[in-house]
């Protein structure tokens, strides 16, 4: 038995759930489930997709050709960094039956296809495109002469300085490289002032230069002109070298593991064992290898070699390496003329008086399109309020100089008991969350590293405030983080309420969480790796059932990704009822929808547009008696079995009804960001057809100003 496997007082009730009593064998058949990794891939070609649409504003094609690329090397990082490694430990292949090796050549198959596809988009539609809009970014074959006297004067007062070439020979092996730092393999002919026969050097791009400089506009006679460093480093590098011919310099770019690993049962100290970890990230195993096209065949494979990768890890670039580096392209440009819009969100009537407002009536956050304001305000007017005594906190990515975390110190230097669960191991987070959480410490707030072998991913804040001779529970639910700048980039539900069920199952899931207690029975609320999982299959075989006795079976639900295995078999059985399944599943899906017998009444839709679509919504008919739940887990096997989560119920009916209708029928009408998921795992955009264009997203930023 996995002694990680969570202890379920009530398992045995619903063990059937879990079974193949109702003679479903052949639904684990490889040829019914997708790969995960593979699904993924598909995610970042409909990201891509955005970059070459025209109806989408230019620069904002380039963030998303950028968010593509981004999205690319942490699938690496990760994705295929965890492959290698399952490959190594010869563990069992997924619920798709692919062998880790065969899994890993479509990888590079399909990657390499998308890589270039990005670098044709940058190439013939993007960068022509934003040189005919007044924003050029110059290759070094169009520098002019003034152009390039500046950037060599550039190059020599602030590059040069702060380059360390190393010249590749006995007394000096080849060096360790960062992950995703950008270097240039140096070709040279000549001998030094030491005689030393010269051949190959690396220089390699220390992370405090900018990967794009911005050109004067009285130099480049435009105001939004760009070079990136590579280029620069690839003209001018032979003034490294004085004396010495450079026969060919050459970018390229080392992708590494990102996964930590060390075996939590034998820490100490989680805390010091995470930031121990963190200093050698950048030297985990390498993946990937990329590299300019131009590059001789025998220093790629000397490279590939120095790495330890095989030839099918290294992609061929006809561009700069690290072509989401671009987005500062982005960043510089001021031309809203070529970007989305600017939108004021909602405001929250009464959010001067938080406790007041949630006493009235729980409260619904619809983010982006609603402000997070009320979000920050609760737990500012909290810290500040002498009737509270208590805040609790769950902090799993919070952002850079965090209000969230500054309001809970300044409540502890006021008094309150205040206790912050830290998830220290939010992948790419971690040094941010270890920082915060000793500032905490430091301001007297009890800091709770979650449980060993399940990441606490829940969303909660718990408020509790002397009013009378009683004690009331305010309390905060959302399906995405406590971070400002995310609220803004992704739709996100939210819930405010005084409801005593469901604050009081909050205040058992943090109970749990800082102390030792068996899972606790929760009235309204499921909760991973408990009851979620349960709950799920068994409101799915609900509606099963009612389907069997010829009653409406239905089904909705939102999340970004799905591909537990015992959930995709009990929505194939729903489908074979006669359940009618609509899902919309912004990322990888492993569920094929549509195969006659098994999955036809199944429908799988992709919304990709401006705002990230981070909401999970789950919706059950019941017979017309509708449940409707929002949480913070997706239906992958980590959220419902390896993670702590949060699934909260939306019980006033407006409310309940509000989400139905923005979050879940607004997003199946969407005919102009849908991608709809075919039985052989590929892709289709929906069309208007002869009805109206739909987008969700702009219907939602409609209504703020309608």
């Amino acid at each position: 038995m996995d002694a990680r496997r969570p202890v379920d007082a009530e398992a045995d009730v619903d063990a059937g759930l879990y079974s193949d009593a109702d003679g479903d064998g052949p639904l684990h058949d490889p040829a019914l489930y997708a790969s995960r990794e593979l699904a993924q891939l598909d995610f970042n070609t409909r990201v891509l997709a955005q970059a070459l649409d025209p109806k989408v504003p230019l620069l904002e094609r380039l963030r998303f050709l950028c968010i593509s690329s981004t999205n690319l090397d942490e699938f690496f990082e990760i994705r295929v960094g965890n492959l290698l490694r399952a490959q190594e430990l010869g563990l069992p292949p997924g619920a798709d039956g692919l062998s880790h090796a065969a899994l890993l050549a479509q990888i590079h198959e399909r990657a390499r296809a998308l890589v270039q596809a990005q670098y044709r988009c940058w190439r013939e539609v993007l960068r022509p495109e934003l040189t005919r809009a007044g924003v050029r970014v110059f290759g070094r074959e169009r520098w002019d002469p003034r152009q390039t006297r500046w950037l060599r004067a550039y190059f020599r007062s602030k590059v040069m300085p702060v380059l360390s070439p190393l010249g590749l020979d006995p007394a000096h092996p080849f060096p360790k490289l960062l992950n995703k730092s950008l270097n240039i393999v140096v070709r040279l002919e000549g001998r030094d002032a030491f005689g030393r026969e010269g051949q190959y050097a690396i220089v390699r791009a220390p992370r405090s230069l900018s990967r794009i400089i911005q050109i004067p506009e009285k130099v480049s006679g435009g105001p939004h002109d760009f070079v990136f460093l590579s280029s620069l480093l690839s003209t001018f590098v032979g003034e490294l070298f004085p004396g010495m011919t450079v026969h060919g310099a050459y970018q390229f770019r080392l992708t590494r593991s990102a996964e930590l690993e060390f075996d939590e049962e034998e820490v100490d100290n989680l805390a010091m064992a995470l930031r121990d970890e963190l200093v050698g990230r950048d030297f985990l195993r390498p993946v990937r290898l990329e590299i300019a096209r131009d590059c001789p065949t025998a220093l790629v494979r000397s490279l590939l070699e120095k790495f330890g990768l095989g030839e099918d890890a290294v992609y061929h670039i006809d561009g700069p390496v690290n072509l989401n580096r671009v987005i500062k392209v982005y960043e510089l440009a001021d031309r809203p003329d070529l970007k989305f819009p600017s939108f004021q969100p909602r405001s929250l009537p009464g959010s001067d008086a938080m406790f007041d407002t949630i006493a009235a009536g729980d409260v619904l956050l619809h983010h982006p399109f609603d402000s997070f304001s009320p979000v920050l305000e609760l737990v500012r007017q909290a810290a500040e309020d002498p009737s509270v005594l208590a805040i609790k906190q769950t902090l799993y990515r919070s952002g850079e100089g965090s209000q969230i975390v500054e309001a809970l110190i300044q409540a502890a230097r006021n008094g309150k008991d205040v206790t912050a669960v830290v998830e220290l191991r939010a992948r790419f987070d971690e040094e941010a969350n270890l920082g915060f959480a000793n500032r905490m410490q430091e301001a007297g707030i009890q800091v709770v590293y979650g449980v060993f072998g399940f990441k606490t991913h829940a969303k909660m804040m718990l408020v509790v405030r002397r009013e009378g001779r009683r004690l009331r529970r305010y309390v905060h639910l959302g399906t995405g983080n406590y971070h400002a700048g995310t609220a803004r980039a992704y739709t996100d539900i939210g819930l405010m309420t005084a409801h005593p069920q469901v604050a009081g199952d909050v205040q058992q899931i943090f109970q749990q969480l800082s102390g030792l207690s068996p899972p606790p029975r929760l009235q309204q609320m499921m909760q991973s790796p408990f009851t979620l999982h349960r709950g799920l299959l068994r409101r799915i075989k609900r509606e099963t059932a009612h389907a069997r006795e010829g009653r409406p079976g239905r089904i909705i639900a939102k999340m970004n990704a799905l591909n537990e295995p015992a959930v995709i078999r009990a929505l194939y059985r729903a489908s074979q009822a006669g359940v009618s399944i609509d899902l919309i599943v912004r990322g990888a899906c492993t569920l094929r929808p549509g195969i006659p017998g098994v999955s036809e009444n199944i429908r799988v839709r992709s919304i990709v547009g401006r705002f990230l679509e981070h909401s999970r919504i789950y919706w059950f008919g019941n017979d017309g008696a509708p449940e409707l739940f929002c949480a913070s887990a997706d239906w992958l096997e980590r959220n419902l079995l390896r993670r702590v989560e949060a699934c909260f119920p939306i019980l006033d009916p407006v409310l309940a009804n509000r989400v139905y209708e923005e979050g879940l029928a607004n997003y199946l009408a969407d005919n102009v960001n849908a991608w709809e998921l075919q039985p052989d795992g590929s892709y289709v955009q929906a069309e208007p057809g002869d009805q109206p264009p739909h987008s969700a997203q702009a219907w939602l930023l409609a209504r703020i100003n309608g």
